[in-house]
């Protein structure tokens, strides 16, 4: 850090300003990022930034270059224009139960002329992670080379792989110590920590799903909208086109919770328009239009969407994604038969409704536990999970329920993890409230065109 240090002052210095509510500058969060990717800035003196960040704010300026410095930390990808036939986009997740939607975004888009190199992550606590859907595909490797990825991305339309330690290091370091020092709620620094990501990317569109509800990071609304905001701001700030959608995750998005059962639907999804869930698709096609109005694509939302449509219908869309899937390792016929190919669970069995009644709502955060309980999630971030465990057939919110219909089937892997899976997943349950389930599309954040 030297050089750049000596212009601009030292850590504490940094820490005593923004401590006192004053702004920092580009340079001097640019050193600081910087100490703190050489090891020069101290576990400390990021926790004592942290504290003092989240006591006193950053201003939108101050988020743009602490997102930048993160992004500058490590690789950022190049792409070459030659080798591409559309602009570069994707989409973020802030995460929920049965959140599927890049299971099939990503092909969807790749088939309407766009490449989409998405960087995943893996479930944590109550929420599932892509990577480890994907990653219930036999074969499919999601820790390829940065080249690799590129080279599919360039020829298939998009790839879905875990983030590299060559990208955005810094951030690794700061959010290990935000989470052990009571700092990681913070809007700029949740902000820095995704939108960084991002622009290592090389993306130049990017549409944000920020979820509230009771199985949301940001329960409340306004809160939800605040994150929204914040991280519009900072992506446009950045110059990468950037919007959001605030949907709702008061209610699981998918008729799947789990690894294995949720890219089984997401086949189904392609193969089967009868069991398309209402919601899940909803949001698919939102954020999918939103995004290809965005890049130029499409001058409006409305024939966005109708290609969106088409190529979910007429096989083109899965084509895209068994091409992406066989050149990652994993086996191609997951897109024909995914029952054949992915693990199973030893004890599969239904939930029966013992009590007449409205299924009026969940408690979405019990839900992801019982899927964690099942052995399908992680607490910790580095556990073994089993793909073949987890929920199918969720019931829709609002359904009237008689005893011996189906509330959900368990998918488990011994008969005393069912049962206590089942008595987590009854607990979830809210009969005959009269709250109604909020629309799936709760709001829009930033300009779509």
């Amino acid at each position: 850090m030297g050089d750049s240090a000596s212009h601009v002052g030292l850590p504490q210095e940094w820490i005593r300003k923004k401590r006192d509510g004053l702004t920092l500058s580009h340079e001097e969060l640019s050193a600081f990022v910087q100490g703190v990717t050489s090891g020069a800035v101290t576990e400390a003196q990021i926790a004592a930034f942290s504290m003092a960040v989240y006591f006193q704010d950053l201003n939108v300026d101050e988020r743009v270059a602490l997102t930048l410095a993160v992004r500058d930390s490590g690789r950022v990808l190049r792409w070459d224009d030659s080798k591409l036939h559309g602009p570069i986009l994707d989409k973020h997740s802030t995460g929920g139960v049965g959140d599927t939607v890049s299971l099939m975004l990503a092909p969807m888009l790749a088939a309407c002329g766009v490449h989409v190199p998405m960087i995943a992550g893996r479930g944590l606590a109550h929420t599932g992670g892509t990577i480890d859907k994907l990653e219930a595909i036999p074969g499919y490797q999601t820790g390829v080379t940065v080249d690799h990825f590129q080279r599919v991305v360039e020829q298939h339309g998009f790839a879905i792989v875990r983030q590299t330690d060559d990208l955005a290091p810094a951030d690794r370091r700061m959010y290990a110590t935000r989470d052990v020092t009571a700092t990681v709620e913070h809007l700029g620094l949740i902000t820095a920590s995704i939108v960084s990501k991002k622009l290592a990317a090389g993306l130049k569109h990017l549409v944000l799903d920020v979820k509230c509800g009771n199985g949301a990071v940001m329960q409340d609304y306004d809160a939800a909208r605040s994150l929204a905001q914040s991280m519009v701001d900072v992506g446009n700030g950045a110059g990468m086109r950037t919007s959001a959608l605030i949907t709702d995750m008061s209610v699981p998005l998918a008729w799947s919770a789990g690894n294995a059962v949720e890219v089984k639907e997401a086949v189904d999804y392609f193969q089967n328009p009868a069991k398309r869930h209402p919601r899940l698709n909803e949001v698919t096609l939102a954020l999918g239009a939103t995004l290809l109005v965005q890049a130029g694509m499409h001058s409006d939302a409305s024939t966005a969407r109708a290609q969106l449509e088409r190529v979910r219908d007429d096989g083109t869309a899965l084509e895209f994604w068994g091409r992406s899937i066989e050149a990652m390792g994993g086996n191609p016929r997951v897109i024909e038969s995914p029952e054949e190919v992915m693990a199973k669970a030893a004890v599969v069995r239904e939930v029966k409704a013992q009590r007449t009644g409205t299924l009026s709502g969940y408690d979405v955060r019990q839900v992801g536990m019982t899927v964690v309980e099942l052995g399908g999630g992680r607490t910790q971030p580095d556990a073994a999970i089993d793909p073949s465990v987890g929920l199918s057939h969720i019931a829709l919110a609002g359904t009237k329920c008689h005893p011996g219909d189906t509330l959900a089937v368990l998918h488990a892997r011994t008969e005393e993890e069912w049962s206590r899976a089942q008595t987590r997943f009854l607990s979830a349950l809210e009969w005959d409230s009269e709250t109604e389930t909020p629309e799936v599309i709760r709001g829009q954040v930033g300009q779509s065109s």
